[in-house]
């Protein structure tokens, strides 16, 4: 198709084979390639020159049009692979999302700024049900467990950093004294918790009932942050990711080690075994992986 473009624009075989960088012989074979290839003649030839046949005319400005849609889609892929341009979707839960997550699109944004990022703040759950689905290329949450136990075997879990929760107190709470604390302590105060089915929750739940402890929450609520204020004005005691803890600082909570039980959690990247990452996507992973190479900064 070049071959025969290259020939119409310059009305000469010799010159076209020149700007094609081809032997006059290619160049002639190219251009009955493509005739026996639709099955007719597109040029007529003589000794000296040639004429377009009424097919070779109309077939000109479509082959001009393939050509040009040809090379426009190799040069958007070419930005793609080299980062300059593309756009990537990716779920976080919202304790991530909020609050440690920005530092890491920051560094990505510094190395790739015409790449497009779609975020989604949504529940652990519904991280892992939108990389299942495929309307996100990477996801990031708590370890969704197990594969096989789980039902998650479609599913790949990388490993960001370990999570311990920390408890969350009013100021001037009493407990506040202490450099560590125990579940019975926290107890004692009304409890703020988050409401199902939150992976949080029912990690801390499940946590507490293996000392043998039972969760009767005061208030409940959907949001971290909401738990902050609440804490922050006197209302209760509550537990959070360790991530959170700056945001519930900024709110006005306070927060202290929990080490009875020792809460811990793995976070991570969650992708599809089946649908390998854009470049784009690939780099973000690996940015998110390069951020908490030390661990989790707090």
């Amino acid at each position: 198709m070049r071959a025969f473009v290259a020939v119409v624009q310059s009305r000469s075989f010799a010159e076209a084979a020149v700007v094609l960088h081809l032997s006059q012989p290619a160049l002639s074979s190219a251009i009955q390639v493509l005739e026996s290839t639709i099955g007719g003649q597109l040029l007529v030839r003589t000794t000296r020159t040639f004429a377009l046949t009424p097919e070779g005319e109309g077939f000109y400005p479509v082959a001009l049009r393939l050509i040009a849609d040809w090379d426009g889609a190799l040069n958007d892929l070419h930005k793609r692979f080299a980062l300059r341009e593309g756009k990537i979707s990716i779920a976080a839960m919202p304790a991530f999302a909020s609050n440690q997550l920005p530092m890491a699109i920051r560094r990505f944004k510094n190395n790739y700024p015409e790449v497009q990022i779609t975020l989604n703040d949504v529940i652990a759950e519904e991280v892992v049900a939108m990389v299942r689905s495929g309307r996100v290329e990477l996801g990031i949450s708590f370890d969704p467990g197990d594969g096989k136990r789980q039902g998650n075997e479609d599913l790949i879990f990388t490993p960001l950093f370990d999570d311990c929760f920390v408890a969350v107190l009013p100021p001037e709470h009493a407990l506040l004294e202490q450099t560590q604390l125990s579940a019975e302590e926290l107890l004692k105060s009304d409890f703020i918790s988050l409401q199902a089915p939150s992976v949080v929750r029912k990690v801390i739940f499940r946590e507490f009932a293996s000392r043998g402890l039972s969760i009767i929450p005061a208030y409940e609520t959907h949001q971290l942050a909401t738990i902050g204020r609440m804490v922050a004005n006197g209302l209760g005691v509550s537990v959070v990711p360790s991530l959170c803890q700056k945001q519930m600082y900024e709110l006005g909570a306070h927060c202290r080690p929990l080490l009875k039980p020792l809460i811990r959690q793995q976070v991570g990247l969650i992708t599809h075994r089946s649908y390998p990452l854009s470049a784009a996507c690939q780099a973000m992973a690996n940015t998110l992986q390069e951020s908490f190479a030390g661990g989790l900064v707090i």
